[in-house]
């Protein structure tokens, strides 16, 4: 078992121009070490390594809470969806990129540190056809932090789909919850 390429990134908290699909475009079909290091370039690499040698690759993103692991992994997604140009039909990359928000609502919450962070592990495997297409993909969790649900630490709140669902408790289709404002329904679990 041999470690490839090793990137560390540092999450710079606000909106860099360095992610659009012009920068995707600059490293699609690049050397690795032919430009500056970016998280495109480890996804070309593994992009390349799986056209080139027929075998599969993997991408470990790793940080501390608020190190921007999940905005790392949605722009790799989104390298392959661009660079494989997937037929028009299928759509599968936009399936798989729009899947992103579900599993925040029921794996994220507000910490001290991050408005939107996730807890627990994710693996997702994203499958390819003979042309290196997407063709649909795969998400595991593991690691969910159970705790989060009956306990929140000081400024911080529970998983985004209970303030999402005691925000919606008026709707017709939620009334059978008996949900009320999220602030009452914490008390109940403290």
């Amino acid at each position: 078992l041999a470690a490839g390429i090793i990137l560390v990134a540092i999450n710079p908290y606000k909106q860099l121009p360095i992610y659009g699909d012009a920068i995707i475009h600059a490293y699609s079909g690049q050397n690795m070490g032919d430009m500056d290091p970016h998280i495109f370039a480890v996804a070309e690499e593994a992009y390349k390594q799986m056209a080139r040698n027929n075998k599969n690759q993997s991408i470990i993103v790793s940080g501390e809470s608020g190190a921007g692991k999940t905005v790392s992994a949605r722009y790799t997604m989104r390298y392959f969806a661009t660079v494989s140009k997937s037929s028009s039909n299928a759509h599968v990359e936009d399936k798989v990129l729009a899947s992103n928000p579900i599993t925040e609502a029921v794996g994220n919450a507000k910490t001290t540190r991050n408005d939107n962070s996730s807890r627990f592990g994710k693996y997702t495997e994203i499958s390819f056809d003979q042309s290196y297409q997407i063709i649909g993909a795969n998400m595991r969790t593991y690691l969910l932090e159970k705790s989060r649900v009956v306990f929140q630490s000081e400024n911080e709140r529970n998983y985004h789909i209970f303030y999402q669902l005691c925000a919606s408790a008026m709707q017709p289709e939620y009334e059978h919850l008996k949900l009320g404002r999220s602030q009452e329904n914490n008390l109940l679990f403290s």
